[in-house]
């Protein structure tokens, strides 16, 4: 299939027909994914899929600790009241 590239305002940007769309379940996002000599756009259907089951599991490891304190020590709270 050959399409065109088309100008939406200071970009340039592709259009996908109403049934590449739907056979493709393509809602509001896509991947981009760049291979070689080819991009592939790929259907997102839920970006946060299985976060909640990655995040247990980050916790059972041990591995959701903050990796920079949330207050600094020479942190001057003050000046933002």
């Amino acid at each position: 299939m050959e399409t065109s590239i088309i100008k939406i305002g200071n970009s340039k940007g592709l259009r996908l027909s109403k049934t590449i769309l739907e056979k493709y379940n393509i809602k509001d996002k896509v991947e981009v994914i760049l291979e070689k000599d080819q991009i592939i756009l790929k259907a997102i259907d839920k970006p946060r899929k299985n976060w909640e089951k990655e995040f247990e599991k980050m916790h059972m490891d041990n591995d959701d600790k903050l990796l920079i304190d949330d207050v600094f020590d020479d942190e001057n709270l003050d000046e933002w009241n």
